[in-house]
């Protein structure tokens, strides 16, 4: 039987999972992930700008996994454009590294949603052992941890190892050429360290529970010992 502290804490780990599956697929959709100033190049040494002037020639750029909106600043002021990132820069973008990051992403979010039912499951059902029992409270949370961590690791390579700024910043450009002067991963990147901290501290308040690890088999081996010694005499 569970206790009310353990139930109190499977509710609260559940609502922290079913928190942060609601995060995930949030972030996930949002054209916010970089951030970052192009600097037109062709423009600026055209009329050999320099110091204040160059800011004639920076424009902005901000994309997410799906879309994106750059604004080309080429001394005649800003145009604004939207771009998707599967329709139209495809060719541009690594794709097999992008759709690997689109992936964990949704195992994010499904892992997550899992875990939270499992938590609340425990919480005021009566589970039985594997998956429904402490095993699948820590699977699932493990899992959940693991994929945030791998998708902000294997974006930050995409964005980094392949300079997508500067791929979508001249994707289609003939005249003008762009440089990445600036960039910043934004609120949407940094949502999936939120997702990965909570989903560790669910992990954590399990343990605190007094719910041992699955692996921890110290106990059966006792009650094995106990019950040879038993038969023996």
């Amino acid at each position: 039987m569970r206790t009310r502290q353990q139930r109190l804490v499977f509710c609260v780990s559940g609502f922290l999972s079913c928190c942060s599956a609601l995060t995930a697929s949030v972030a996930t959709g949002l054209p916010l992930w970089v951030s970052g100033a192009a600097l037109c190049r062709t423009g600026a040494e055209l009329v050999n700008a320099t110091g204040t002037e160059l800011q004639q020639f920076m424009g902005r750029i901000s994309y997410g996994l799906f879309t994106g909106e750059r604004v080309k600043q080429c001394g005649l002021g800003g145009r604004t454009a939207r771009f998707y990132l599967f329709s139209e820069l495809l060719s541009a973008l690594p794709a097999g590294l992008h759709v690997t990051v689109l992936f964990f992403c949704g195992a994010v979010i499904l892992f997550s949603a899992v875990a939270s039912g499992f938590f609340f499951y425990n919480a005021l059902g009566r589970p039985y052992e594997l998956l429904h029992g402490p095993m699948g409270l820590y699977l699932w949370t493990s899992v959940s941890c693991v994929s945030s961590l791998l998708v902000m690791v294997l974006f930050a390579a995409e964005v980094k190892l392949y300079h997508l700024s500067a791929r979508i910043s001249n994707y289609n450009e003939s005249t003008y050429v762009f440089t990445t002067h600036s960039e910043s991963y934004d609120r949407c990147y940094w949502l999936f360290l939120l997702v990965f901290m909570l989903h560790a501290i669910s992990a954590a308040l399990v343990r605190l529970a007094g719910i041992q690890l699955p692996f921890n088999n110290n106990n059966k081996g006792v009650e094995l010992n106990i019950g040879a010694a038993d038969l023996m005499y």
